[in-house]
């Protein structure tokens, strides 16, 4: 346990001693910004076109859905977001200590793979975490807008959890495979990408196969969460890419300490 917390302290040092998780955290919450803007503003001036056609027809104002208006398209845009920036925190992880030689200390220090490994995988999820958390800045005007349900926020957020740690599990697995962060950034965005994609092959195939593909589509099991829906069926399939993940990850390691001993 010792020394998994001494690898996590040492990455997430690493990161904010350095310039990417302030500029992953900024461009993130730019971007999220900007279309969180677009998403309330619209939903604003729907209220107040309702509004204003109610009072000239002297009707009661129609109460709209704040949670499947704002925050659910909100909640879709940033696991879109992730896609792009997520790859960009786990790129370095492995692949940078291959390029400036300090593999070698890490294989022969007393620690071991599997401690590695989670220790980098878990650092990079508490800069996520950073940058989840900062985007709740957004749900205080949401509020002060309307009168949103907490608990689907509170679901998507753990989709979005989730979701992103399917997305660094794999990150961390294409970043032991090279010593250039650009190509572990590259590999991992488009393998995410085929995952992301393959639900909507599902409407150009025949029923049965598109279940098929449906199912291992990575948004296909979000939208339920952005709905405010916990379904246990959800939470198992990203663990489950999680660990498959961190599982390849573990293999490349062994396999490139077994190509060194050789």
């Amino acid at each position: 346990m010792r020394n998994f917390a001494a690898i996590l302290e040492r990455e997430v040092r690493s990161y904010f001693l350095s310039p990417l998780a302030y500029v992953v955290i900024f461009f993130f919450l730019a971007v999220s910004g900007i279309f969180f803007y677009l998403i309330l503003s619209n939903f604003v001036e729907i209220c107040i076109r309702a509004t204003m056609q109610a009072q000239m027809y002297q009707m009661m104002p129609p109460k709209l859905n704040v949670n499947m208006m704002a925050i659910r398209p909100m909640l879709h845009n940033m696991a879109l977001f992730a896609l792009f920036f997520l790859p960009l925190v786990t790129m370095k992880l492995y692949a940078e200590e291959k390029k400036s030689g300090t593999i070698e200390l890490l294989m022969t220090s007393p620690v071991t793979d599997g401690q590695v490994m989670l220790g980098k995988y878990t650092a990079s999820l508490v800069l996520y975490l950073v940058m989840l958390a900062l985007t709740f800045v957004y749900m205080i005007f949401i509020y002060a807008y309307g009168e949103p349900e907490t608990g689907p926020i509170l679901s998507g957020y753990l989709g979005l959890f989730l979701l992103g740690a399917a997305y660094l599990a794999f990150g961390l697995f294409f970043s032991s495979l090279t010593e250039n962060q650009i190509i572990a950034a590259a590999s991992t965005f488009a393998f995410i990408l085929v995952f992301w994609a393959i639900g909507w092959i599902s409407d150009f195939v025949s029923p049965r196969i598109g279940r098929v593909l449906a199912y291992f589509s990575l948004i296909e099991h979000f939208d339920d969460f952005a709905r405010g829906v916990i379904d246990t069926k959800h939470i198992v399939f990203y663990l489950s890419f999680v660990f498959f993940g961190l599982f390849l990850t573990y293999l490349s390691i062994q396999s490139a300490r077994w190509r060194g001993a050789k």
